[in-house]
């Protein structure tokens, strides 16, 4: 019995080999005189006009399918390790970037908040997926609220005190310039409700120390801040996970809040938002002082007696 089990073995080995060898062959055949023809001069008068066919129809298909073909390449494509230091427009953000930084995934299905079900798109492994089709639209209204923000000369704190949220927090303060700050560490209670006390009487009355908005990428870790934004009727922007319920701020995104690569791609593209309300704000700063300055006194020279 194995006597016969081997012969059978080899048998198969051995054809196996025949039908990769003649496979190969046949394909080299095929190659080889291809090639030969390809490679036959131009001869006749029929020779050319047949070479001029093939090349016609070669273009031919090429300019109908071109249109069909991916536009995509190295530079345009986006690449979620880009979301940091090249992050994209809100004009620009899709699904497949929301999807590739991870924003679908939540906590466990028992973990799921009652009041995020509306954004639950549904369980997948005992995983609660979030509904994407949700979070692109939020995404772009908190998008149009920190322009109009930064537009009218706001200030905006971006809150995220994670060790791998602080290169992100940091970067969207700076692209926002004088109008951008950011809270990287502990939050320190009283910071708002308690400013008096904390900053001093001469900098809490001359200074603003309350902010216009405050973006926050971990809602629950600084709960006590966003209590403090409400007292101080501050608006807020937060990232909230299936286990957040999305009335802790004023303007929820649904998204992985445990996901680096998704609050950095959101934070940037919020600061890429604030930045151009920035410009339009210094834009708007220009005209006013050439306007003022055009209506400036104007000097005029004594009338002789």
């Amino acid at each position: 019995m194995a006597s016969l089990a081997r012969s059978w073995t080899a048998n198969a080995a051995r054809c196996s080999r025949r039908t990769r060898f003649a496979t190969s062959v046949l394909a080299q055949v095929r190659h080889n005189s291809f090639a030969k023809i390809e490679e036959r001069p131009l001869e006749t008068p029929d020779d050319w006009t047949e070479f001029q066919l093939k090349r016609a129809e070669y273009q031919t298909l090429i300019d109908t399918f071109s249109e069909y073909g991916s536009t995509q390449n190295r530079d345009n494509t986006f690449q979620p390790h880009h979301s940091l230091h090249r992050p994209v427009a809100p004009s620009d953000i899709t699904l497949s970037a929301l999807i590739a930084s991870g924003a679908h995934f939540g906590h466990s299905e028992t973990r799921m908040n009652p009041n995020f079900i509306p954004y639950a798109y549904g369980v997948r492994a005992g995983i609660t997926i979030i509904d994407l089709d949700h979070t692109l639209p939020l995404l772009r209204r908190a998008a149009q609220v920190v322009r109009g923000v930064a537009a009218r000369g706001g200030s905006i704190v971006f809150v995220g005190t994670r060790s791998d949220l602080r290169p992100a927090v940091r970067l969207a303060a700076e692209r926002l310039g004088k109008q951008g700050y950011h809270v990287g560490e502990r939050w320190l209670p009283g910071t708002l409700t308690n400013r008096v006390h904390m900053f001093g009487p001469d900098v809490a009355k001359d200074e603003q120390v309350v902010p216009d908005l405050v973006i926050f990428l971990n809602p629950i870790p600084n709960i006590h801040a966003i209590r403090e934004c409400a007292l101080e009727h501050v608006p807020t922007i937060g990232i909230v996970d299936s286990n957040v319920d999305p009335r802790v701020v004023m303007y929820p995104i649904p998204a992985n809040d445990e996901s680096t690569r998704t609050a950095e791609l959101i934070a940037g593209l919020l600061s890429v938002a604030g930045r151009e309300g920035v410009a339009l704000y210094e834009e708007e700063q220009a005209k006013a002082a050439l306007v003022a300055a055009k209506k400036g006194p104007r000097h005029r020279e004594p009338h002789s007696a």
